[in-house]
């Protein structure tokens, strides 16, 4: 990985990245922005599905207020992930908080196409009696635990030293 890491460091675009004093920051920015809009929708759905708020609308009709907005801002945060990627490729790839976000990422969209699915295939009976179920509930809290994990880990690929030896990232 190391060896890749670097060769992507000396590309033309990596380097037109790096050389570049504002495009990380503005790329950086742009996805924090994203990550923002992906919690958010996450939280109102999920206030939703416990009962807290938008109980005038169905869960339907609250997940189709939301969902685009969330799946719209996935398409950005992978458009700017790659961009850091490729701007501070050794930083990123060696990271190993960036690979348990990256899983977490995995995660939180497998739950949200599930949950989408799930919604559309049997959306009368999400509303009669799925909606109240505490397992319901609970898948609803931990995806957004989930989107909160990818926050801190992202925040934590700075910081990568944290994990010691089990971390490829050089020491800063």
């Amino acid at each position: 990985m190391l060896d890749f890491a670097q060769w992507l460091g000396q590309t033309r675009i990596s380097l037109a990245i790096q050389t570049n004093l504002w495009v990380i920051p503005t790329v950086q920015s742009i996805h924090i922005v994203a990550i923002g809009i992906v919690l958010s929708s996450v939280f109102m759905i999920d206030l939703r599905v416990f009962g807290w708020a938008g109980t005038d609308q169905t869960l339907a009709e609250t997940t189709r207020r939301f969902a685009p907005w969330l799946w719209g801002a996935l398409g950005v945060l992978f458009v700017t992930g790659v961009l850091m990627i490729v701007g501070e490729p050794v930083r990123e790839l060696l990271s190993l908080s960036f690979w348990l976000k990256m899983a977490l990422v995995g995660v939180g969209a497998g739950l949200a196409a599930g949950f989408q699915v799930a919604l559309r295939r049997h959306e009368r009976e999400w509303e009669a009696s799925l909606v109240n179920r505490r397992a319901t509930k609970g898948l609803a809290a931990a995806t957004f635990l989930v989107w909160c994990g990818v926050v801190i880990l992202g925040r934590l690929i700075a910081y990568d030293y944290v994990w010691g030896s089990w971390s490829l990232a050089p020491p800063a």
